[in-house]
């Protein structure tokens, strides 16, 4: 009986606890759970003047560039140490003689033929005169006078013959000596003493030294933030833009400042560009050790455009969509607002209007975004770098 007993009031016993610690515990209230505002980071408004630039790249290549030829065959007695490939030379400097022995027989027989030709002058014009002072005293004949002209006129063409033919004879010898006709740099040559040369044939490539230029495409739409004119191909524009150009040389970067020369001012049907021409002054100058601007390297060049006033540079994440930004009001709470944009780049955009000094905008990439939502400010991003030239412009060259 006991067995049965105490069970039931040990069961009897629990319950009876459960229900008074229910009774007298605490009540639980249902409260909605708190909205944390998210955390967003904020650039203060603050407009400057910039000036727009414009990368593009581009390969270096000299300004002038001819082919060597001679203008006399004969046989190579001497080639300068200097016309070899890589070679730099000066203007006026001798680069190659040939053979002279020939010309030197041919200006000797050019200044006998002229000899020659003025002694039958000096006869026909003797000639001439007897025969007009027999006309006058009318014992010579028209026929006898008209031969004493022609003789004349003859002697007179061939006296200028033979100075044509001294002429040349002097020009082909002086042309055995090959000179440069600049200051300058061999890129190929290909002839050696002992070879005999034809007129007319490629002897060696050079180029000039003076200036080197870089042609750069640039997008039919970049065109908008320079102040490039479309000019005739090869016309020099009046106000040089300045650009300035970078590379990597011998395991560093350096730079050479230039200026825009003339622009090709035909847009490429196919890549829809237009190729301007940079131009920089004595390229192998070393001033501090920079290596020179070197034909034939690939170059970055930044040119500079014309001056924009009061202008707003934003990251690039602070734009929602194509016209506007979100802007926190005094009550940390996002508003859309509509702006004016001049410029998209991959990493920043510029504005020109829709926001004011000291106003702050969004540029945390949100989610959602919903007009008047609360925020919580973090602190104030760095400015962004605008879309300026990094480096004083070069003054005009001369």
């Amino acid at each position: 009986m006991r067995r049965v007993i105490v069970p039931i009031v040990i069961a009897l016993f629990g319950f009876g606890l459960a229900a008074l610690l229910l009774a007298t515990g605490p009540k639980v209230e249902p409260r909605a759970p708190d909205v944390v505002a998210p955390l967003v980071r904020v650039l203060d408004v603050a407009p400057e003047n910039v000036r727009l630039r414009v990368s593009t790249y581009g390969t270096v290549v000299p300004r002038t560039e001819s082919e060597l030829v001679p203008e006399i065959s004969g046989r190579v007695l001497w080639v300068s140490p200097a016309l070899v490939s890589g070679g730099f030379f000066e203007r006026g400097q001798p680069l190659l003689r040939v053979d002279s022995l020939d010309y030197d027989v041919a200006l000797e027989q050019s200044r006998a033929g002229l000899a020659r030709a003025e002694s039958e002058l000096s006869n026909a014009e003797k000639d001439y005169g007897r025969q007009l002072d027999l006309a006058q005293q009318r014992v010579a004949s028209d026929a006898q006078r008209d031969d004493a002209t022609n003789r004349l006129r003859v002697a007179e063409a061939s006296l200028r013959e033979a100075r044509a033919l001294l002429a040349r004879a002097e020009r082909d010898l002086a042309r055995t000596e090959i000179v440069a006709p600049y200051d300058g740099r061999v890129r190929s040559e290909q002839v050696d003493v002992g070879q005999f040369v034809n007129r007319g044939s490629s002897i060696a490539r050079i180029y000039a030294v003076d200036y080197a230029e870089v042609r750069l495409p640039i997008p039919d739409e970049e065109l908008a933030y320079l102040d490039l004119p479309l000019v005739r191909e090869g016309e020099t524009l009046s106000e040089p833009a300045p650009v300035l150009l970078r590379a990597k040389f011998a395991g560093a970067f350096h730079e050479w400042q230039g200026e825009v020369v003339r622009t090709e001012g035909e847009l490429d049907p196919r890549s829809r560009m237009v190729n301007v021409v940079a131009r920089v002054k004595d390229p192998y100058a070393q001033p501090g050790g920079r290596p020179p601007l070197s034909v034939g390297l690939f170059v970055r060049a930044e040119i500079l455009g014309p001056m924009a006033d009061d202008v707003v540079v934003l990251p690039r994440s602070a734009m929602r969509g194509s016209g506007s930004v979100l802007v926190v009001d005094p009550d940390d709470r996002l508003r859309f607002r509509d702006v004016d944009v001049l410029r998209v780049a991959p990493d920043e955009v510029l504005l020109r209007g829709g926001l004011e000094r000291g106003e702050r905008v969004c540029v945390s990439p949100l989610d959602t975004a919903v007009e008047g939502m609360r925020v919580r400010v973090g602190e104030p991003e760095a400015p962004v770098a605008p879309l300026a030239a990094p480096y004083e412009a070069p003054e005009p060259r001369s």
